[in-house]
């Protein structure tokens, strides 16, 4: 699989890698999923943002993590995304591990909290969340609030 990470602070990010950040976000969480929503939410300044490149440079895998009580009151673990093209090759679930690890390294001791359209409930309970509350529509999708204890 060989994915080769880069984790940066919003400040560190260069203008090519926001914009493909949030080129991808956009082709997944707007067209694909055809969901109109506010994608760039005054979030990304407080995170963390982990990108996940190919062996040829490519952004493949990304997830931000939003600092305690700009989203939760936890570490929140959020735009969780691959590119399409990429789908099937495991790329998800060794974002979520790194993105797990690095939110223990910043937050050691701390639930991580996410927000989860329900039909992904399964792949994140591969990775220790758990559901917490009822479900709620968020953009028009249902979604699912998720914690993982440490």
């Amino acid at each position: 699989m060989g994915l080769r990470w880069l984790w940066r602070r919003f400040d560190e990010l260069t203008g090519e890698q926001v914009y493909r950040i949030l080129a991808l976000r956009e082709q997944v969480f707007i067209v694909e999923q055809e969901c109109l929503y506010r994608d760039i939410d005054g979030r990304d300044a407080h995170a963390h943002h982990l990108l996940g490149l190919d062996a040829s440079g490519s952004l493949v895998a990304y997830l931000r993590l939003v600092a305690p009580g700009y989203r939760f009151p936890e570490p929140c673990i959020g735009r969780v995304v691959t590119d399409p093209a990429t789908r099937g090759q495991g790329y998800g679930h060794a974002l979520m591990k790194e993105g797990i690890r690095r939110a223990a390294e910043i937050y050691p001791g701390q639930p991580i909290r996410i927000s989860a359209q329900r039909y992904l409930e399964g792949f994140y309970g591969a990775h220790g969340f758990v559901p917490s509350g009822d479900p709620y529509d968020e953009d028009g999708i249902e979604h699912r609030e998720m914690v993982r204890t440490p």
